[in-house]
């Protein structure tokens, strides 16, 4: 997971209240319903920072596929 990434879910972890209970007991304390609720939440703004112009790597994938 890259940087951007990683602080993206952070964030949404602060935001679902849940952050205090990662940096005390770790991503692996959370139950399955919260990591999904984390996931689905940074594949949404993925999607959304996508459609508002700032590509996370489709745009890289058709520039190196435009060279064939």
């Amino acid at each position: 997971m890259d940087k951007n990434n990683e602080e993206l879910k952070y964030e949404i972890a602060g935001e679902l209240g849940l952050l205090d209970k990662v940096l005390k007991f770790g991503w692996k304390s959370l139950s399955a319903k919260e990591t999904g609720r984390i996931g689905g939440l940074i594949t949404k703004r993925k999607k959304a920072m996508e459609a508002a112009g700032k590509p996370e790597g489709r745009q890289k994938n058709r520039e190196w596929t435009a060279l064939f």
